[in-house]
């Protein structure tokens, strides 16, 4: 069964997440160098089948785009150019980070640990496929 990917895209890096196969758990997979994504990306679709893509997409509370939104817009096009079948569909990111931040901020890790951009990029691909998940929209 193929499985749902999320993204969480940033200027530097990028934090992944993924399903079981049954769609029911969303887990850590990686934090890649966005310059090396499409490539990263490329070697797993081969290995593993991925059948939707959920992608971050950065807004303000009040709806209006942040710094980071033209780039997740940028991306997107590539995206959908290298990988025409795959579904890609974009999902509110707000607090996502925050949230990461908290949730790791619990796990009782040393401050070191608790500080890399790389585990909460990670952590908020996880909660943005989990929060999608649990609203069955998938």
């Amino acid at each position: 069964m193929a499985r749902i990917m999320a993204l969480d895209y940033g200027k530097k890096r990028t934090g992944i997440a993924v399903t079981d196969p049954l769609k029911i758990i969303a887990t850590p997979l990686a934090t890649v160098d966005t310059k090396e994504l499409i490539g990263w990306l490329k070697k797993y679709m081969t290995a593993e089948p991925v059948e939707k893509l959920i992608i971050g997409y950065p807004l303000n509370f009040d709806d209006t785009p942040t710094d980071a939104t033209a780039l997740v817009e940028k991306f997107i096009p590539k995206l959908q150019h290298v990988f025409p079948a795959l579904v890609v569909e974009t999902v509110d990111e707000r607090m996502s980070s925050r949230i990461a931040s908290q949730s790791i901020s619990q796990m009782g890790l040393s401050k070191k640990q608790r500080e890399s951009k790389a585990l909460i990029d990670v952590t908020s691909a996880v909660i943005l496929l989990q929060e999608y998940l649990e609203s069955g929209r998938y």
